[in-house]
């Protein structure tokens, strides 16, 4: 109720807003909201996107950082109403509103060299055709997918087989499929919330949890654990959206600014997440020096990738026909992006 609530009272507060001005399709003040802070990945990418629409034309870009307008389900109310212009969101969110978007979470089905990754998002079919669809069915233009940096875990203990993880109580988002993910690796896998997880680690409520290198510096998560181990097995990814009747309703100029605004975005945060990634890293080695790393060798990482054939199972179950074909879409977009 009290989620309600306050999506009632955030939504009369930006239709009142509205009602002040002209329609949505033609308001100067166009509104963006994310899950993360204005220093954070999807920050910088949002801080770029307003740089460009505010510098080739007169319209403004109102960005709403994390927690400004209740938690992610109500953006996501409040961007399929049209009180929202832009959404970023991640599919660990989105999951349950588009099954599909669940693919990135598949562990193994997206490149980790730098340069392979900035393919992979920019040319693959996957993310730049197959998914504008099945976004549209829900309201929403699909503007940009983008990595935030490889998923790295870190624990108490080093691991580097399934049954070393075993009995190891990992913290995931809340999303059924990285359950399914940790449980195939061997662990003892637990739904919680960013906000709890700090908290846990000092309680040994959980053993460890998995993030981008960012994130683990930048919130101290090397002091709370001992080891961080590259499974290479998946990318931190979110995704950039527009109401669609708002962008229908754009004139072509418009829609092209939007475009372009986007693509800048994307390309200025495809390098900076890389970037990020290694201050990030080398942080960690500055200030814990006794910090374990470890890096799974190929044979090591061969038997975690038939582990995550439960999860491809799990995720086709969920997703149906379209999930499975974008999933064998992505496998062929990662073999592409190698070759290049």
């Amino acid at each position: 109720m009290k989620r309600l609530a306050k999506f009632a009272f955030s939504t009369f507060a930006m239709v009142g807003t509205i009602a002040l001005g002209v329609s949505v399709a033609q308001a100067d003040n166009w509104r963006y909201a994310m899950e993360e802070g204005l220093n954070d990945p999807q920050g910088l990418y949002a801080t770029k996107f307003k740089e460009v629409i505010e510098a080739n034309s007169d319209h403004t870009v109102q960005i709403y950082p994390v927690g400004s307008l209740g938690e992610s389900a109500d953006a996501m109310e409040q961007a399929q109403a049209g009180l929202l212009q832009f959404i970023d969101q991640s599919p660990g969110f989105t999951g349950a509103l588009i099954p599909e978007a669940e693919a990135f979470l598949v562990p193994y089905v997206q490149p980790t060299d730098p340069e392979e990754v900035r393919t992979f998002f920019k040319e693959g079919v996957a993310v730049n055709e197959m998914f504008h669809e099945i976004y549209r069915e829900q309201g929403l233009e699909l503007l940009s997918v983008f990595p935030e940096g490889q998923q790295v875990v870190t624990t108490m203990e080093e691991f580097r087989s399934p049954e070393d993880l075993a009995g190891m109580k990992i913290r995931t988002m809340t999303s059924p499929l990285l359950l399914e993910t940790y449980k195939a690796f061997g662990a003892s896998p637990i739904a919680m919330p960013w906000g709890e997880l700090i908290g846990a680690l000092k309680t040994n409520m959980v053993d460890g949890q998995e993030n981008p290198t960012i994130w683990i510096e930048a919130y101290g998560l090397d002091n709370l654990t001992k080891v961080m181990t590259y499974t290479g097995h998946a990318q931190y990814t979110t995704a950039v959206m527009a109401n669609a009747d708002f962008y229908d309703g754009l004139s072509d100029e418009d829609k092209k600014l939007v475009q372009d605004a986007s693509q800048q975005a994307l390309d200025y945060i495809l390098d900076l997440a890389v970037e990020l990634d290694e201050k990030g890293l080398a942080k960690i080695k500055e200030t814990n020096p006794d910090y374990k790393i470890v890096r799974l060798t190929e044979e090591e990482r061969a038997v975690f990738k038939e582990r995550a054939k439960a999860v491809e199972k799990a995720f086709i179950e969920r997703a149906g026909e379209r999930g499975a074909a974008i999933l064998e879409q992505m496998k062929k977009d990662m073999e592409a992006a190698k070759k290049m």
